[in-house]
């Protein structure tokens, strides 16, 4: 059983930056791929980004390209998600997400996704 932990939300202004972290307890993360949710008040939940920890391919949404990077640090066993310029339309709680293997076609579906972490709320203030 994969128990993920998220962290790293808080209260950031218009054009600031976070930095969200999600450990894994139980096992690693090797074999896995590692997504990030993020569901907005009274939205669907939504993608925003996901890495595979073998090989390291990443997949992004369109909305949260070049402001967002996520990585992976073998030695923590963690994948962060680095954002900046973040805006108001970027608050959220997000969700960290993983699963076995995965195609890269398949890794923005949340369906995928198998084990969930309870979220973090992330607030841009304008």
């Amino acid at each position: 059983q994969v128990q993920l932990v998220e962290s790293g939300g808080g209260l950031v202004q218009v054009g600031g930056s976070l930095r969200l972290s999600c450990a894994a307890s139980g096992r690693t993360f090797s074999g896995y791929t590692v997504g990030w949710f993020r569901q907005a008040p009274g939205k669907e939940r939504e993608f925003v980004a996901a890495i595979r920890w073998s090989g390291g391919a990443t997949r992004y949404a369109d909305s949260v390209k070049g402001r967002f990077t996520i990585s992976k640090d073998t030695a923590e066993n963690t994948v962060s998600l680095q954002m900046n310029n973040l805006n108001p339309e970027d608050t959220a709680v997000y969700y960290c997400a993983s699963a076995r293997g995965m195609i890269i076609s398949s890794m923005a579906q949340q369906i995928q996704y198998n084990y969930w972490g309870q979220g973090t709320q992330v607030i841009v203030s304008s």
